[in-house]
């Protein structure tokens, strides 16, 4: 898919899912917004990528710095088309009578206040530009408990109701969002779980994930007409047929 002239800004762009999205989409042709809390490795990647890729460091859970990335974006290349949440986090990884309440609450700042300060500093530029496409990383854990991972689990529930709530208000005005729920993929977060032990996605072996470039195919598949159908709902990369249109089945 060629991406020329588009703009794309990515959170969580350090590694794993957002690293392998932001090299991607530059291949795709698109200029391309690294965000994440590590300046350093987003500035390696963007170096690496070149002239059309930026470093903007920022912390998702704080809105005014989501809405300072925005803007340097836009300073940087002049547009806004596709939003990447991908930030996020698995711990506290602990039983209920046992989590510790300032760091589920922490979870929730950057796996859900993240995906909506995301959508309300990117929403105001899209609708003015005419439209734009809002991709939000998602999980199965939003549709079923895991032990050990009530955060984890209430948070991606929640980020995916803001993709249907995007959808709802704002679909007419040419926004599309949609979730990716991409199965478990070889990144760090799958080796803090394997660390844990606790519920079965930590007994997998590694052989078990995809790799981050099969969800960063999907995230660009996802920018095309052919999942306007998914607008509002979610993509799983558990599907054969979706693994089959993407490219990597």
């Amino acid at each position: 898919m060629d991406l020329t002239g588009k703009t794309v800004m990515i959170t969580g762009a350090s590694r794993g899912i957002g690293a392998a999205a932001a090299r991607r989409f530059a291949a795709a042709g698109a200029k391309v917004a690294l965000v994440a809390r590590s300046k350093d490795a987003i500035a390696e990647i963007a170096g690496e990528i070149g002239p059309d890729a930026a470093a903007i460091p920022c912390e998702v859970s704080r809105y005014w710095e989501v809405e300072q990335a925005v803007q340097n974006c836009l300073t940087a290349f002049g547009s806004l088309d596709v939003l990447v949440n991908n930030a996020g986090v698995i711990d506290p990884i602990a039983p209920l009578a046992e989590a510790d309440p300032d760091a589920w609450g922490a979870a929730l700042d950057i796996n859900t206040k993240g995906v909506f300060h995301g959508i309300r500093a990117a929403l105001p530029v899209m609708l003015a530009a005419g439209g734009g496409s809002i991709l939000t990383i998602g999980s199965g854990a939003a549709h079923r408990p895991l032990s050990g991972w009530s955060a984890y689990c209430s948070s991606k529930a929640a980020a995916l109701m803001l993709t249907r709530a995007a959808h709802e208000e704002y679909s007419q005005s040419g926004i599309r969002a949609i979730s990716l729920s991409p199965g478990t993929v070889a990144t760090q977060m799958q080796k803090t779980i394997k660390a844990s032990g606790i519920n079965p996605v930590s007994q997998l072996d590694w052989s078990d994930h995809i790799p981050p470039e099969w969800v960063a195919e999907a995230l660009v598949w996802m920018c095309s007409p052919e999942a306007d159908g998914w607008c509002g709902d979610e993509v799983s990369l558990r599907d054969p047929d979706i693994r089959s249109k993407v490219g990597v089945a």
